[in-house]
């Protein structure tokens, strides 16, 4: 993935490199464990000086984003450090995990730390346990700040997970979790930090989920002739930011770019009045229609709507029923 960094621009170029890595990260264009460019490598793809993409490597790694190996480089965090498995031919020509060896050698290490078989089938059925009575429930979580983030989510996961979907703000979690301990915790990577260390107090597990790539939002953007207006309209502050950031990044001062939330009337018409195009998260869809709908005479032409379908990505919400205990579909 490319790195564009606008060197005249107001926002700080530091700003701009750190949103466009998060996003990489968020929608999985880095997966977990992927060792990141090196500064020296970033330095000749952006422009920048090496000290200015440490900076941001840093920055990263305390807001537990990635994580740095002595010696070795950047590496996207990964939550569950998956040990390597060995892939044999499964049914249908797909390749599976040999899932006899991981047990076996799962069973060999507790023996080599000290156990007796009965404590490592106690120690291995006690976390199966937890696990299962972690999949009761599903808590969203994000900052209060940023709770449309948490809406997007829930909105995702409600009608395929078969478990009450609730949304808490991070600020709240704390007293929801000691009012009853348990279910999981999920939030975007964003977030995982913070909302870790809560969950870790109150034996609760805590699951990032993936965002969509938006590569055809992108490309379309990409194509905008320059000199367009583009509004950006979500219920979501965070994914304002980080989109007009990242956007700015692209295309520069080619494009006008305006962002509204869908409940703010008059700066959701000012942007609808002057925006020749308009992207806009699910929830914000019918607002948007309707505030067309209810001043078409004020408006000279209407914008092109492009509705994101997805936020989550594809292959996240059957991961996260893996996570929980349910069936994949």
């Amino acid at each position: 993935m490319r790195f564009h960094i606008q060197q005249e621009s107001d926002i700080p170029a530091s700003t701009q490199l750190y949103n466009q890595i998060c996003f990489a990260i968020a929608a999985r264009h880095y997966p977990p464990g992927h060792r990141l460019p090196s500064t020296r490598q970033l330095a000749m793809q952006t422009g920048l000086h090496r000290n200015t993409i440490s900076k941001v490597y840093r920055q990263l790694e305390t807001d537990g984003v990635v994580e740095a190996l002595a010696g070795s480089g950047i590496y996207v965090r990964d939550r569950l450090k998956p040990r390597e498995s060995q892939i044999v031919p499964g049914p249908r020509g797909k390749v599976q995990p040999d899932l006899d060896r991981q047990v076996r050698q799962s069973i060999d290490g507790l023996l080599q730390a000290g156990c007796t078989l009965q404590q490592a089938r106690d120690l291995l059925t006690r976390e199966i346990d937890w696990r299962l009575r972690c999949g009761a429930r599903v808590l969203v979580s994000t900052p209060r700040e940023d709770l449309g983030a948490s809406l997007l989510i829930a909105e995702e996961l409600a009608p395929n997970l078969e478990v009450p979907v609730e949304v808490v703000p991070m600020e709240e979690l704390e007293g929801v979790l000691e009012a009853g301990n348990n279910g999981t915790v999920v939030t975007s990577r964003y977030f995982l930090q913070p909302v870790e260390e809560i969950a870790k107090r109150h034996g609760v597990r805590a699951v990032p989920v993936d965002l969509n790539d938006f590569r055809h939002e992108l490309d379309l953007l990409k194509e905008l002739r320059a000199g367009s207006c583009v509004g950006l309209v979500s219920i979501s502050p965070g994914i304002l930011r980080a989109a007009e950031v990242i956007l700015h990044s692209m295309r520069g001062n080619d494009l006008l770019v305006m962002t509204a939330n869908p409940d703010t009337g008059s700066r959701l018409l000012a942007l609808l009045r002057a925006a020749s195009h308009v992207l806009c998260d699910r929830p914000s869809l019918p607002l948007v229609e309707q505030s067309l709908r209810q001043n078409r005479a004020q408006l000279m032409r209407l914008p092109v709507v492009h509705c994101a379908r997805s936020y989550l990505g594809s292959a996240t919400i059957d991961q996260l029923r893996k996570e929980i205990g349910l069936v994949v579909g």
